[in-house]
């Protein structure tokens, strides 16, 4: 069997026979690529993710830079926020003018139509595809989950605790469970329509919701996880589900009923291969710093990785979280060429 990078990847998410493991990272295309700092002077963030060529071309790099096999879409997942009526800045995390915190604010909310509020990022989609096409090189489209957008969106901006969005669950929950309302039907329709671009599969990004407790996670995320991933296409496009600091609700990441679920470093692959492997495909998990080691010691660490998700039905090799501003580019070449000599 030599199969070709998409059929790889489509095969891995759903648990289908493959040649080898598949391969891209979270965050592959950023500030540790000098090309990619190239790419982004002179441009804010913001106007970096509605500029189709450049957001294209940073896509992209990683794909001859650094060898990864998937091309996600450079963009961030507070980019359908502004379309819901809410002025967001970035510094260089997202900032809210007006923190949302009042069942007021959230009545006022729209869940505008994607394609009308953010035409750049379907336009980069169709683009990304076209490239890509001849190298059967897949294409991954991304949103932020319901709860991390809610964090930011109560606090104002990033937090270490993110004190103000649980003094709201539990003082005024029904203005946390509103806003999450709104927000889950805005992802849902936002994912469809980057699926009809060109994405052919998408991942949710909750980095927050692992602040949570088991019960209070499947009080305020699992029930938006599961109403996300069942109005999603999915006969079109795998869905994997990423919760980051999840170790303690990886049985509710399944129940979830996504077709991969992406674990970040402090969770034992093995186990949780063991466990679910029948059930969800497994994404992950090696700590980004690792790749700070020799290219051998990484390569060594990607083996290791391979055989404990080796009992699951499938496992794309990924980091447990994304590549950070330092890391070295060889860390990442070691990285893919590891998975690509399996």
């Amino acid at each position: 069997m030599d199969l070709k990078p998409d059929e790889r990847l489509l095969r891995s998410c759903r648990g289908q026979e493959v040649d080898r493991p598949a391969v891209w990272l979270m965050r592959q295309a950023g500030r540790y690529l000098p090309e990619y700092r190239r790419v982004r002077e002179g441009v804010t963030f913001l106007e970096m993710c509605r500029d189709v060529e450049r957001a294209v071309t940073v896509s992209l790099q990683p794909i001859d830079l650094v060898g990864s096999e998937a091309v996600i879409m450079f963009q961030d997942i507070f980019t359908p926020i502004p379309g819901m009526g809410v002025e967001v800045d970035f510094a260089p995390g997202p900032v809210v003018a007006d923190p949302i915190r009042s069942a007021r604010q959230v009545a006022n909310l729209k869940v505008p139509d994607p394609n009308a509020s953010v035409p750049f990022v379907f336009e980069i989609l169709r683009e990304l595809r076209s490239r890509t096409a001849a190298a059967h090189i897949p294409v991954l489209g991304f949103a932020g989950a319901p709860f991390t957008l809610a964090a930011y969106l109560i606090e104002g901006g990033g937090s270490r605790h993110f004190e103000k969005t649980k003094r709201l669950l539990y003082q005024e929950p029904d203005v946390l469970r509103g806003l999450l309302d709104r927000l889950a039907e805005m992802t849902v329709g936002y994912l469809n329509a980057q699926i009809k671009a060109g994405a052919q599969a998408v991942q949710l990004f909750d980095t927050w919701a692992g602040l949570l407790g088991r019960a209070e996670y499947r009080e305020w995320v699992l029930p938006y996880h599961q109403r996300i991933i069942e109005g999603v296409d999915r006969d079109a496009a795998p869905f994997i589900l990423y919760v980051n600091d999840g170790a303690h609700v990886v049985d509710e990441m399944v129940e979830a009923g996504p077709d991969v679920i992406s674990l970040d470093w402090r969770i034992d692959l093995s186990d949780v291969a063991r466990r679910h492997g029948a059930a969800v495909s497994l994404q992950g998990n090696l700590d980004p710093l690792a790749l700070s080691a020799p290219p051998e010691r990484v390569q060594e660490s990607v083996r290791r990785m391979v055989e404990d998700a080796a009992p699951a039905r499938g496992h794309i090799v990924n980091l447990g979280h994304g590549c950070l501003p330092s890391t070295p580019v060889e860390g990442v070449q070691a990285f893919t060429q590891a998975v690509r000599s399996l």
